[in-house]
């Protein structure tokens, strides 16, 4: 399921306690992807709404409670 040689690709390192978390939920968002057996964890984005999707994902696992916390703040200010 990797992308073929060639193509755009981004690789980001998520520690491995919080790939199955962030795995079941780009599932629960219809969002392809799997765990290689190497540890890593593959998706497939295939348009901008996946890619914000994902982002918003990461994000919410691996954020530290403070910066969430101003993000949100920051929300309401605007």
């Amino acid at each position: 399921m990797l992308p073929p040689p060639g193509s755009k690709h981004q690789i980001v390192q998520i520690p491995y306690h919080q790939r199955w978390q962030i795995y079941h939920r780009l599932q629960e968002l219809n969002i392809p992807c799997c765990c290689g057996e190497d540890g890593c964890l593959q998706v497939k984005v295939n348009n901008w709404i996946a890619a914000i999707l994902l982002r918003s994902t990461v994000i919410q696992f691996t954020a530290s409670r403070r910066s969430l916390i101003d993000w949100l703040e920051r929300c309401w200010q605007l």
